[in-house]
């Protein structure tokens, strides 16, 4: 989201969690602090409000969080050792989604290693390994056989992320059964929200099967 009224729109075309990205070494969407502030404060509640940080130290993490007000923490990169902890007890309330980057099969290892110390897991198409990372918004879809593996393995709920769109989000959640679906580049034009796009996504995704899965604090279809 880039705006209040983007994200009123995206509320209003059904969405129960809005993202808000902060800084980031590559991809689109980022907008300051005091912009993301002003949307989480913005948005009505029963909606999730996910800052999307790329900080690994746990002090930072936490110190953004507090500066920006959004009650749900997407860790887009791998975090220090005991990151996950730290945030649990110092940020009471505020649920932990952490990001795995499904580029091969160890996604599955990596998703087992976390999922005890967060909230969710959702499952993108980045490349941290890079010399200038790729953590999210790259708009191209992963294997979603590995997806599902992982979905079939933890026990916490899992998003789908990378490359969704109207026209392949109904197959994602067929194959994957995802706790919910994330989606940025796939209801964009020349990067503003697309509400035409929006509208047609969305009516996807309330049209296809869900699973029978849990509820955790943050909830739903994020776009």
């Amino acid at each position: 989201m880039q705006s209040p009224l983007e994200a009123a729109v995206a509320v209003a075309a059904g969405a129960d969690a809005v993202g808000l990205v902060s800084r980031m070494p590559s991809g689109p969407g980022p907008i300051s602090e005091s912009a993301i502030a002003g949307i989480a404060a913005a948005v009505p509640p029963g909606v999730a409000t996910f800052l999307l940080t790329c900080e690994q130290n746990a002090a930072a993490i936490i110190a953004q969080q507090r500066r920006c007000g959004a009650n749900t923490i997407q860790l887009v990169d791998e975090v220090e050792p005991g990151a996950h902890a730290e945030l649990r007890a110092s940020l009471p309330g505020i649920s932990i989604v952490q990001v795995i980057h499904v580029r091969d099969e160890t996604a599955i290892r990596e998703a087992v290693a976390v999922a005890r110390g967060v909230d969710a897991i959702l499952l993108d198409s980045g490349n941290p390994s890079l010399a200038v990372k790729e953590l999210g918004g790259t708009g191209r879809a992963h294997d979603w056989e590995i997806s599902r593996a992982i979905r079939d393995t933890v026990t916490i709920p899992v998003y789908l992320a990378g490359g969704l769109n109207a026209g392949n989000v109904a197959s994602a959640i067929g194959t994957v059964m995802p706790f919910g679906v994330d989606v940025c580049s796939g209801v964009r034009t020349d990067g503003a929200l697309d509400e035409g796009k929006l509208r047609t996504f969305m009516r996807e995704v309330f049209s296809s099967p869900w699973p029978n899965v849990p509820s955790p604090a943050p909830s739903g279809h994020s776009p």
